[in-house]
């Protein structure tokens, strides 16, 4: 099996990318300020799921991971609140994305919990 296959990388993924898309929609001053921080953070959220599955052979390596990832998405979330707040006119999209990075939040949190009680090393 490969990290590809695990349903929150996809997710992860695909947020990552209408992330992207959707910090085009700032100002011009934005793009390499506040909108260059969300793109990190909302890359980072995938890629260390797909790090941490690099070292599954490693149960505590592969939780750390895990737990950067949900404190990536815990930052991506904080930059699209703040968006909102700033940008009011893009805040029907943001809303939208910040309810489907609580959702992601949630099922890393329970694949957090499946690793724990259930990974094989």
């Amino acid at each position: 099996m490969s990290y590809q296959k695990l349903h929150i990388y996809n997710i992860a993924f695909e947020l990552s990318i209408e992330t992207h898309h959707l910090s085009l929609k700032l100002p011009k001053y934005e793009l390499y300020e506040l909108g260059s921080q969300l793109r990190r953070s909302s890359d980072s959220v995938v890629t260390n799921i797909a790090e941490g599955y690099g070292r599954k052979n490693y149960k505590g390596d592969f939780i750390r991971f895990l737990i950067y990832s949900q404190a990536s998405r815990d930052e991506t979330v904080s930059h699209l609140t703040k968006i909102m707040i700033l940008y009011p006119d893009i805040s029907k999209d943001i809303k939208d994305k910040v309810a489907q990075y609580q959702l992601l939040g949630g099922k890393i949190n329970n694949f957090i919990k499946y690793v724990q009680l259930s990974w094989r090393t």
